[in-house]
């Protein structure tokens, strides 16, 4: 039986238990002693290339743990553990690696370890891992042993490498290594798992992967798969996005929210906008160059800030994730890859939300891309930096510029709703109460909406859901929770739901708000595991 407790897109630490074992995954193991049946196997070898003839004749049978094959559709109980052969060979091609691993993905339940037997070297397990291994043994690392060769995180070596002091461990004290490989293995593994815990393997993926240009290329590929690992990507993490690399552009976090800015979101009504230059604090609004700014436009135009990585940030999603938790190195410098990102969901959002004046508050790359994206949109761009933005006459030059314009009211609560919920709400009649950026929206003095200070995510109350028109909701069995809900309760889940986002519950005479741990696929498919971290429960 295997159970995921924590997800990091397609990544997860769970427990695989099996007779009186309990395994904490992701983990190497000794395959006999966990998979007894495979000492009788016949070792066939189908390459993962085969066509479905050949691989459906030859695929080795067995249920423990089951082969399965990118070609052969094979039956797969919720909770076991699948075993991909040949899996190490994959590298060879990493645009097969990915083509393979979705076709398998999609087809497998998603509460299944998934073991990859004669693979995982300490150089490579953080990609299997980031890919939705989790089981792995030591026959890679002993080959390599038999090879002489010296394994660590960033590569295999020549064994005399061992007597260098590169590493310490208890096999090279002894000279033994085979002892030291094998340790070097499970601590690259544990590490990985650390990293899953803390919702950063991604940003370990990036740095690991500069060694390895079949393993940049397989994570390439894997976000060229965007609608795919968008379902498993969570809609917010607790823990900064590190934008240190240029894959930082393609991964699923920013496209989602570029792509939301640009289809979803309900700006203000304004005729003009003004565009803005991001700030090293977040949110923007609380450092001391945004408050220059808002008091030089004195809310006469609707504000939009351009930034890399995530090439657009209304004003009223500055707290929305990753607006607000992004770190990235200022230089300055911008390269043809993220002006040409930014200057792409600039233009997306100038043809979706025409403006009648777009002022350009910038210098640098982020005016440079504001102008590609003029171009493209066809559309008129007013410069009012000279200097520097916050120059006595960049200032005055912007005041200026806005005289005479109307007040533009910024709703926070409706503009986020719609990036969140994808849906316009009716807030006429809710008024904010605390301190920005710890804000509830109240009516009647009813509390409707609060915002996550974490992920700047707005959080209904039972109230608050009835301005969310039908749309993340989960339907359950014919039961009361009692706490959370897990997945075998679920009957009903709304497509658009990601891990993180705020649910509605609804069940027979019940109905509960809380955070959903698991993509909607995953709820209807699973049948073990939280499905939502319940925080009020209310009868009808």
């Amino acid at each position: 039986m295997f159970e995921g407790k924590k997800r990091d897109t397609l990544a997860r630490i769970g427990i695989f238990t099996r007779d009186d074992l309990s395994i904490n995954l992701p983990d190497a193991i000794e395959h006999e002693e966990i998979f007894p049946d495979l000492a009788e196997s016949r070792c066939e070898n189908v390459p993962l290339s085969a066509d479905p003839e050949f691989a459906a004749r030859y695929l080795p049978g067995g249920k423990d743990p089951v082969p399965v094959h990118p070609a052969v559709p094979v039956p797969v109980e919720s909770g076991s553990c699948v075993m991909v052969p040949c899996w190490h060979t994959a590298f060879s091609n990493p645009r097969n690696y990915v083509k393979w691993l979705v076709a398998l993905k999609n087809r497998v339940p998603p509460d299944t370890a998934w073991y990859a037997p004669g693979s995982a070297l300490p150089s490579n397990v953080y990609i299997l891992c980031y890919s939705g291994f989790d089981l792995f043994d030591f026959t890679a690392v002993d080959l390599a042993s038999a090879q002489g060769r010296f394994c660590t995180p960033e590569g295999e070596f020549p064994a005399d490498l061992m007597d260098s002091g590169i590493c310490t461990c208890e096999g090279c004290g002894n000279g033994d290594l085979v002892q030291h490989n094998r340790l070097s293995l499970v601590r690259e593994i544990r590490l990985v798992s650390w990293f899953i815990a803390e919702s950063r393997l991604r940003e370990l993926v990036e740095a690991r992967c500069r060694l390895h240009s079949s393993h940049v290329a397989i994570l390439r590929h894997l976000d060229d798969h965007g609608e795919f690992m968008e379902r498993h990507a969570p809609v917010a993490r607790a823990v900064p996005l590190g934008a240190t690399t240029g894959e930082v552009l393609h991964r699923a976090e920013v496209v989602r929210f570029a792509d939301r800015v640009c289809t979803r979101y309900t700006p203000p009504e304004g005729r003009c906008v003004v565009l803005l230059p991001c700030s090293a604090r977040k949110p923007y609004s609380l450092s001391r160059s945004h408050n220059q700014l808002k008091g030089a436009i004195g809310g006469r135009a609707v504000e939009l800030i351009v930034t890399s990585p995530l090439g657009l940030v209304p004003r009223e999603l500055e707290m929305v994730y990753p607006a607000a938790h992004y770190d990235v190195p200022v230089t300055g410098y911008w390269d043809r890859e993220e002006l040409a990102f930014a200057a792409g969901v600039l233009s997306r959002y100038f043809e979706k939300n025409p403006p009648e004046r777009v002022l350009a508050h910038l210098e640098g790359g982020a005016l440079e891309s504001a102008r590609m994206a003029a171009d493209k949109a066809g559309i008129d761009l007013e410069v009012t930096c000279t200097r520097h933005p916050l120059s006595p006459e960049s200032l005055a030059g912007l005041d200026e510029a806005l005289s005479g314009e109307r007040k533009v009211f910024h709703d926070i609560v409706r503009g986020t709703a719609s990036w969140q919920f994808g849906c316009t709400i009716d807030t006429s009649g809710l008024r904010l109460r605390g301190r920005y950026p710890r804000l509830m929206a109240v009516a009647d003095r009813r509390p409707y909406f609060s915002f996550d200070t974490e992920t700047g995510l707005l959080r209904p109350t039972l109230d608050g859901w009835t301005l969310v028109p039908g749309v993340y909701r989960v339907t359950i069995a014919d039961f009361v929770p009692k706490g959370d809900i897990l997945a075998p309760g679920v009957t009903g889940a709304d497509p658009m739901i990601r891990p993180g986002d705020e649910v509605l519950v609804e069940g027979t005479g019940v109905r509960a708000t809380g955070r959903a741990m698991m993509s909607a696929d995953e709820m209807l498919a699973s049948k073990r595991g939280v499905a939502v971290r319940v925080r009020k429960i209310k009868r009808e």
